[in-house]
């Protein structure tokens, strides 16, 4: 085969492959049904017609031979030639001209000169006349040998009807082809009446899907209650899937609604110190003032960005930096910078680690104690605690204060983004920190829990370590 000619067949392949898969699923699967009964069929058919055939060819070849050899036995004791009901003989000479013959093939040549040939040389002829198809109700099977009779030698054919062997089968050949026919038929109807139950829901599923296109909200797969099976499992999870898309759609147009917020004020209060100082000229110490302040707004949206940015990289990164790190030390690195901070409100932030070593990413776990020390500095009074266990393989921090703790309202709220509790909204922070902590959290596979204690508030983070 040429290569120009496989290329063209693994063409005309890929066509047909093509065609069949955009065929609808309910047709596919009626085709498949049906080309499969087909087979079946046609082979349980086959199966039944020749074990049918062989049991009447068995009877009819017994028969034959019981009538071949009776014949025998006439011309050899030269009796007067018959026969039962159905058959037939002919007698001939060595040359194959007949001598005596039964009036239903008297003058019916039923060998040919090779037969002829062959049972010259000893052999024995078995054959048909007539075929299965034919109307013909004188269809034979004979059978001719060659008889030695006192002086000369003489070729007997001994003949038996075959017309009702073959209106046997061919009445068969109909009524099994009008059972494949009607099975074919109501193995395709259930085989499509079954796809098509089975893809109901799929539709139904596309239809409502479909809705979300056309900006519908709260859109919910209709998913029926009483049953268990693969679709409605199937539907199950994509209302789970459309109620985290809504959730996190929810999420942000909040994220973009306080973003927008959150960056407009520290632009506004640029916009407005810079206008203020070009309305009039102004002096050295009124311009530094307001260099001052446009500084602190400018480091705002630094902070700001750097979390933004930070929460992003959390947020894809695959697969963390983790490595074996002294939890003692890991706490200490990371309280440390904060301490001065603290003095200078007369507070304390007291450190209780328990030794032990954890594997962890300190690159982001130094971060979210920071966060979580930094808004106890800045929303709460009193000392500050930070416990830390190393149990079972996992790690579990807590930071406690004694401030009036979070309001009730908050909690549920604690870790989304920009999420302030309304008597922060005044100071200073932008509601990333503890957004960030649950992110560290979740990235190593753990979570992160804000609750009041009695005494102030508590954030606590469990990770596997």
């Amino acid at each position: 085969m040429t290569p120009r000619r496989a290329a063209a067949e693994t063409a005309d392949r890929r066509r047909g492959l093509g065609r069949w898969h955009r065929l609808p699923i309910v047709l596919r699967l009626v085709l498949a049904v049906a080309v499969t009964m087909s087979l079946v069929l046609s082979g349980a058919a086959g199966l039944v017609y020749w074990r049918v055939q062989q049991a009447l060819d068995e009877q009819l070849d017994a028969d034959l031979a019981t009538y071949s050899h009776n014949l025998r036995n006439d011309l050899l004791a030269g009796h007067r030639l018959s026969g039962p009901d159905g058959s037939a003989y002919q007698i001939l000479t060595p040359q194959g001209r007949i001598i005596e013959a039964s009036d239903l093939i008297r003058t019916q040549h039923l060998l040919t000169g090779s037969d002829i040939t062959s049972i010259a040389g000893g052999a024995a002829i078995r054959r048909d006349i007539g075929g299965l198809a034919s109307l013909d109700p004188h269809t034979l099977r004979l059978k001719a040998q060659q008889v030695q009779l006192p002086g000369r030698t003489v070729i007997a054919v001994a003949a038996v009807r075959r017309g009702h062997r073959d209106e046997a089968l061919r009445e068969l050949l109909a009524q099994l082809a009008i059972a494949m026919g009607i099975t074919l038929i109501a193995a395709s109807y259930v085989g499509y009446r079954t796809a098509r139950a089975a893809l109901d829901p799929v539709e139904r599923y596309r239809r409502r899907a479909a809705s979300l296109a056309d900006g519908a909200s709260a859109v919910r797969l209709p998913v029926p209650e009483d049953r268990d099976d693969e679709l409605t499992r199937l539907g199950h999870t994509l209302n789970e899937m459309l109620e985290r898309l809504e959730a996190a759609s929810e999420r942000e147009r909040r994220f973009l609604a306080d973003a927008s917020h959150e960056l407009r004020t520290p632009l506004s209060l640029l916009r407005a110190e810079l206008d203020v100082a070009l309305h009039r000229p102004r002096p050295a110490a009124e311009l530094t003032a307001t260099l001052r302040s446009v500084d602190s707004e400018v480091q705002r949206l630094i902070d700001l960005t750097n979390a933004l940015l930070d929460l992003e990289q959390l947020g894809g990164t695959d697969q963390l930096a983790r490595s074996p790190i002294d939890l003692p030390t890991l706490i200490a690195s990371a309280v440390d910078p904060y301490r001065a901070a603290a003095a200078r409100e007369h507070r304390t932030i007291s450190v209780d680690a328990a030794p032990g070593i954890v594997d962890v990413d300190a690159h982001w776990i130094h971060p979210a104690i920071g966060n979580l020390i930094d808004n106890a500095l800045r929303h709460s009074g009193g000392d500050i605690r930070v416990t830390a266990t190393a149990d079972d393989g996992r790690l579990q921090l807590t930071v406690t204060d004694q401030g009036p703790g979070f309001p009730a309202d908050f909690l549920p709220k604690a870790f989304d983004r920009f999420a302030r509790a309304e008597a922060s909204r005044t100071s200073p922070g932008s509601g990333l920190g503890l957004a960030f902590v649950a992110g560290v959290a979740a990235s190593h596979g753990g979570t992160a829990r804000a609750h009041n204690t009695g005494q102030g508030a508590a954030v606590s983070v469990d990770i596997p370590c």
